[in-house]
């Protein structure tokens, strides 16, 4: 009886043993397949034979920017990602005030609002580009997760933003392109200032006005640059830089978020109210 005590106490152990060993693993590779933190940043490594590929180009022989992209920020802070030094940011002293202020918590995006540009999210997201007879119309953004499923436009046919008076404010603003060579320029006005500019909660006001830089050196990556001007929260215009990275063995999966977001529906939450400078 001893021994078949001590023997099934021992079974008992290798099997607890083997059964922790099996978790750890599960767990491990789940952790290799989960993305980022919403609030974290992670920069992507594309695999040398992407990195240094081609380019490839479009029938108009324009660079093909269509993705699957990921990385390159910036969701967290917008200063640090952005590799501006701490207190670099321009801020006026009103907009310094609140970004302080502010909870992650309580920002819009996490009520299913959308994040606008210029913030990107952890996430895949790609450039759709449509074209009609008479030629290239319009770009469209779309993301997998997070701007409340909203896609954004890029309008190429060679149209001038409206008068002011003739728009109303959006969360997307009104964005107009052009290539210049081979880097795409898009001129985005008309924002409502209801967006943070990451998850830290730095403002922006209506006035924003983006001038956005993508280009495609190699097959692997965009390089991205941003102007930021914005008169009623910054003291003058300042730039941010970023690099994309392709993942062609990724794809865009379906994403709603007011289809998870029980706390909201459940009243366990409230939306903030927004104010404007």
């Amino acid at each position: 009886m001893r021994y078949l005590v001590i023997g099934l106490a021992a079974a008992v152990a290798l099997a607890a043993t083997l059964a922790a060993q099996g978790q750890a693993q599960a767990q491990g590779s789940e952790q290799e397949h989960l993305p980022a933190r919403l609030s974290g940043e992670f920069t992507p490594l594309a695999k040398p034979d992407i990195a240094n590929g081609p380019v490839p180009r479009m029938p108009d022989g324009h660079p093909d920017l269509s993705g699957p992209w990921v990385g390159g920020g910036s969701n967290q802070d917008i200063e640090k990602d952005g590799g501006l030094k701490p207190g670099e940011l321009p801020l006026l002293a009103w907009a310094k005030q609140l970004r302080d202020s502010r909870k992650e918590e309580d920002e819009p995006y996490l009520y299913c609002t959308p994040m606008s540009v210029p913030r990107t999210n952890p996430y895949p997201w790609r450039f759709v580009q449509s074209v009609t007879a008479q030629g290239l119309s319009t770009f469209y953004v779309i993301h997998e997760n997070g701007d409340a499923g909203g896609v954004r436009k890029i309008f190429m046919d060679g149209r001038t933003h409206p008068p002011a008076d003739d728009l109303l404010p959006t969360w997307w603003g009104h964005s107009i392109g052009r290539w210049e060579g081979d880097t795409l320029v898009i001129d985005t006005v008309n924002f409502n200032g209801k967006t943070r500019l990451d998850t830290i909660g730095h403002p922006h006001s209506d006035q924003l006005h983006l001038t956005q830089r993508f280009s495609r050196p190699d097959l692997g990556h965009i390089a991205y640059e941003v102007i930021v001007d914005d008169p009623k929260t910054f003291t003058r215009s300042w730039k941010n830089t970023r690099t994309f990275t392709l993942r062609p063995d990724w794809d865009m999966m379906e994403y709603s978020c007011e289809e998870n977001n029980k706390s909201l529906w459940e009243g366990r939450i409230k939306v903030p109210k927004y104010k404007q400078p």
